[in-house]
């Protein structure tokens, strides 16, 4: 997503040609083309969460678990 950002900014800001981009940023000259002119951005992916816990409706409520655990704060170490 950065590379996507810094070449339509040197397209845009700069007045970089393609092969300028495309020799600066080393990527292939199609590449630069495709996302300096073109209002082009990648989907995301979503992630498909699978398993029995998930088919059974439990892998939320442990997700859930899991990350109320990892705000809590920390324990201290006591020396011995």
């Amino acid at each position: 997503m950065t590379d996507i950002n810094t070449i339509k900014n040197l397209r845009n800001n700069h007045d970089k040609s393609i092969n300028d981009i495309a020799q600066t940023l080393r990527i292939n000259w199609r590449t630069a083309k495709k996302y300096a002119d073109q209002p082009v951005w990648p989907k995301p992916i979503k992630q498909i969460k699978r398993g029995m816990m998930y088919d059974e409706k439990w892998g939320d409520i442990v997700s859930l678990w899991l990350e109320e655990d990892f705000r809590l704060p920390k324990k201290k170490d006591v020396p011995h």
